[in-house]
């Protein structure tokens, strides 16, 4: 399996020397809560629904054991793994159900929220640690280390620079990057480091009106509140040189809480998992990163309480409907070619329009795409494609279903009205040049 690299414009991943858009799933605790055979049916139902990137972490916590009770560390501590547990063999196991199914796993060694905040990872056990799961892993095809693991660059900034150098230096083709804290960047504090290959935000689980909940994710520093606009932080990075591909790492999971801690609250459910898609990738995001509630936890036993709300069981959530829906974008974005686009809003006549009412536009220069979350009119510009025929269509963010609406052919601008749907209200424009 060829490793994931940067393209030279730093605005997307390749590998074997094409494209490829990244669309990873959440599943922090693979390793701790599946048995060998449930990681294979897991695995197995996400490489079927076009996924490419699986994302989890080796240790959680200090007393971190897995579901046959081995522990991965001695008395918790990172500098002694236990090697004699049959933790590592397990994670070994897995890693390599991963590698002959052709999917990329994005490794964090340590959940940073928990190891390195709690104090259990620190400078002086850091190398140790790093040691042992850099010379174990080093050969593995399929990897893309994450430093971090929700938490703030600022909490340990030299631990964590040093885990990327260590990372980079032991395999310099590898990929690294750095998973933040709620309504952050990694671009915030590591942007500029030669070991970060690309960005990872996280726009969260946030309503527009959930701004402080006197919770512990409440950031004490905001540097830019968007609210649900994930979109925003796509802009934002996007301008900061050098160039480098950016992710929405963890926007809202399909039927977590909103705002995660209050059981009152509404779920986020498949059609906003679809809106934070949407409106990321077509702000320039080269890929996604979906999340379910059930499945990054991979609760498993309805008589014990799940986190943030949790009530189906993982082996339920992997047949939910915005986890099938996320490969409809993929595939959009692989048949129009994304690495020659950019956000063009700049086409869009009219308001753009503000939260809910947002309209996205994603153009080339044989294609436009633009999305409407709430089914507004769309009207645009063409004044760049003349003398083009374009096939304009609607597609289905549900379905993935293209319908032909008509040919424009000479036409300065258009205007087109979506239809009512029994499945949604989201839909997607598509030009393309015949």
């Amino acid at each position: 399996m060829d490793e994931i690299k940067i393209s030279e414009n730093g605005r997307y991943f390749e590998q074997n020397g094409k494209p490829i858009f990244l669309l990873g799933d959440t599943a922090w605790l693979l390793f701790h809560k599946l048995s060998r055979q449930e990681a294979y049916c897991y695995l197995r139902s996400r490489k079927e629904l076009g996924y490419n990137w699986i994302l989890a972490d080796f240790v959680h916590t200090a007393g971190q054991t897995n579901l046959a009770g081995q522990r991965a560390l001695i008395e918790g501590d990172p500098a002694r793994p236990d090697t004699e547990s049959g933790f590592w063999d397990h994670v070994d196991t897995v890693m390599k159900m991963a590698e002959e199914l052709g999917l990329i796993m994005g490794i964090l060694p340590v959940w940073g929220s928990s190891l390195v905040k709690g104090g259990s990872l620190t400078r002086e056990n850091v190398d140790a640690y790093m040691s042992f799961v850099l010379d174990r892993y080093h050969n593995f095809s399929n990897i893309i280390w994450i430093v971090g693991g929700d938490v703030r660059g600022d909490v340990a900034p030299g631990l964590f620079r040093h885990m990327g150098r260590r990372m980079k230096e032991d395999r310099p083709d590898r990929l690294v990057t750095y998973h933040p804290f709620g309504r952050t960047s990694s671009a915030l504090w590591f942007h500029e480091e030669d070991w970060l290959d690309f960005n990872l935000f996280q726009s969260g689980h946030r309503r527009y009106d959930q701004v402080t909940l006197n919770e512990w994710d409440d950031n004490t520093a905001r540097e830019g509140w968007f609210g649900e606009d994930n979109w925003r932080y796509v802009a934002r990075d996007s301008v900061r040189m050098p160039a480098k591909p950016i992710l929405d790492g963890e926007p809202s999971y399909e039927w977590v809480l909103q705002g995660l801690h209050d059981e009152t609250q509404p779920y986020w459910m498949a059609a906003d998992a679809r809106r934070y898609a949407y409106w990321s990738v077509f702000a320039g995001a080269a890929g996604h990163v979906y999340g379910h509630n059930s499945i990054m936890q991979f609760y498993r036993d309805k008589s014990q309480k799940g986190a943030y709300g949790a009530k189906h069981l993982w082996s339920e959530a992997i047949h939910h409907p915005g986890g099938a829906q996320m490969v409809h974008l993929k595939n959009l974005m692989e048949s129009v070619g994304f690495e020659k686009g950019r956000p063009a809003q700049e086409y869009l006549l009219g308001e753009q329009g503000e939260k809910y009412d947002y309209i996205s536009v994603f153009a080339g220069e044989d294609f436009l795409l633009a999305h409407s979350y709430t089914g507004r009119e769309i009207s645009l510009s063409l004044e760049a494609y003349r003398g083009k025929r374009l096939e304009a269509c609607w597609m289905d963010p549900v379905t993935g279903l293209r319908t032909y609406i008509r040919t424009v052919a000479d036409e300065e601008k258009v205007s087109f009205l979506p239809p009512e749907r029994e499945d949604g209200t989201d839909t997607v424009l598509v030009l393309r040049a015949e």
